[in-house]
């Protein structure tokens, strides 16, 4: 059975630093897969060579039976795939309706003539794309900030507004870095559901970077762990837990602290 991404073999080096090697992971339709590991371990690395940001050495990324190795990132997002910045990646002086909304353009597919005229096939894919924007807003529960300048926003919100302007590029698979980082307790329950009803409700599948182990054990169905740009291990979260090679690498003595 082909599954829906596979990286192989895949290697990246920067001068004389190794960042990725040799490392092969698979994630199948409608799976919520992460990859942990400690700071400088590679994890960002992999979804930069997935959504094109970078161009690995050795190694082949295939998405839906397509190469997409060394692909642009627009060229990836066509494809289906969307990512969420650790760091948020979004234009600040605008509200938050104008960054969904822009993030829609790729779906778009008037010509110049049809814009100016705002008739027929732009008028209808104008008023499809508003209508997604808003199931978003809903989806994500942002409809009180819909008007609000992305920069006033408390941080936990502009982490769900950069999730939902990854969303509303409709990616069948979705990379979110760290999406937790920086929030409080009762921010990381809450998108920890979202990130759950994306998988379940929406069957987005999802690559997920989390140093919280516990989300790590809640969420997800497998788990890659990296070291010094190597997988070490992966498998089911509880076995990946007590996997010695893990715990040796960085979990300390005892199993379920914070990654």
């Amino acid at each position: 059975m082909s599954h829906q991404l596979e990286v192989s073999g895949l290697s990246l080096s920067f001068g004389g630093l190794r960042a990725l090697v040799d490392v092969d992971l698979y994630v199948d339709a409608g799976e919520l897969v992460a990859v942990i590991g400690p700071n400088g371990a590679g994890k960002t690395s992999i979804i930069n060579c997935v959504n094109g940001f970078y161009r690995p050495q050795a190694g082949t990324i295939t998405f839906e039976g397509h190469n997409i190795t060394r692909q642009p990132p627009h060229v990836v997002a066509a494809r289906g795939i969307a990512r969420a910045f650790q760091n948020v990646e979004l234009f600040r002086g605008m509200t938050v309706l104008e960054n969904l909304t822009l993030a829609r353009h790729l779906h778009l597919r008037y010509g110049v003539a049809h814009a100016l005229a705002y008739y027929g096939r732009a008028q209808a894919q104008e008023v499809a794309n508003r209508r997604f924007v808003e199931e978003i807003l809903d989806f994500m529960e942002l409809e009180p900030y819909r008007h609000k300048i992305v920069g006033t926003l408390a941080y936990g919100i502009q982490k769900r507004v950069e999730m939902a302007r990854a969303l509303c590029l409709e990616p069948k698979l979705l990379l979110l870095d760290e999406p937790m980082a920086g929030m409080t307790v009762a921010e990381k329950e809450d998108m920890a559901r979202f990130i759950m009803d994306v998988n379940e409700e929406r069957g987005t599948s999802v690559i997920l970077i989390e140093h919280d182990l516990h989300v790590v054990m809640d969420l997800s169905s497998r788990v890659y762990v990296l070291n010094f740009g190597q997988v070490i291990a992966s498998g089911r979260p509880e076995e990946v837990a007590r996997d010695p090679r893990v715990i040796e690498a960085y979990l300390g003595d005892e199993a379920g602290v914070a990654v």
